[in-house]
C-alpha cells in the first residue's frame, strides 16, 4: 500500500513537473512567435525601403542621363547614385540577415512545437497512470476497511 502511495505521489510530482515544463515551452514558443512577427514586419519594412531606394536609383540614373552635358551636376548625381546604391546594398544585406534569422526562428519554433507535443503526450500518459494508481489506492483502502470490519466481527 505504501508503494502504491509512493507511486501515486511520484506520478503526481512528475505530472506537476511536466505541466510546468509544458508551460515554459509554451511561453518560449509564444516568445519565438512574437520574434517571428517582429522579424517579418522588419523584413517587410526593409523590402519597402529597398523598393524606395531602387526607385531613387532609377530616378537618379534618369536624371544623370538627362543632365550629362552639365559636368558638376552629373558629378553630384553620380555621388548621390553611389550613395543610394550603397544604401541599397546595405538594405539588401540587412534583408538577407533578417531572412536568415527568420529561417532560424522558424526552425526553433518547429522544434519547440514538437517538444510541447511530446511533453503533452507524456503528461497525458502520466495522468492516466495517476488515475489508475488512484483507483488502485481507493480499491486497496476499501479492501482494508472490509478486512477491518471482518476482523472486528471475529
Amino acid at each position: 500500500m505504501n508503494s502504491l502511495r509512493t507511486e501515486a505521489d511520484e506520478a503526481l510530482r512528475k505530472n506537476e513537473e511536466l505541466s510546468a515544463k509544458v508551460k515554459t515551452l509554451e511561453q518560449e514558443n509564444l516568445t519565438k512567435e512574437h520574434e517571428i512577427t517582429s522579424l517579418t514586419h522588419k523584413n517587410q519594412l526593409l523590402e519597402e525601403e529597398v523598393e524606395k531606394l531602387e526607385a531613387g536609383i532609377k530616378a537618379a540614373k534618369a536624371s544623370a542621363d538627362e543632365s550629362a552635358h552639365q559636368g558638376t551636376e552629373t558629378e553630384n548625381l553620380q555621388r548621390r547614385l553611389a550613395l543610394l546604391e550603397s544604401e541599397a546594398e546595405e538594405a539588401d544585406k540587412n534583408l538577407r540577415e533578417v531572412h536568415e534569422k527568420l529561417r532560424g526562428t522558424d526552425v526553433k519554433s518547429d522544434q519547440f512545437e514538437r517538444q510541447v507535443q511530446a511533453l503533452e503526450k507524456d503528461k497525458e500518459q502520466w495522468e492516466l497512470k495517476f488515475e489508475e494508481m488512484s483507483k488502485k489506492y481507493e480499491e486497496s483502502q476499501k479492501e482494508i476497511r472490509e478486512l477491518e470490519v471482518s476482523m472486528g466481527s471475529l
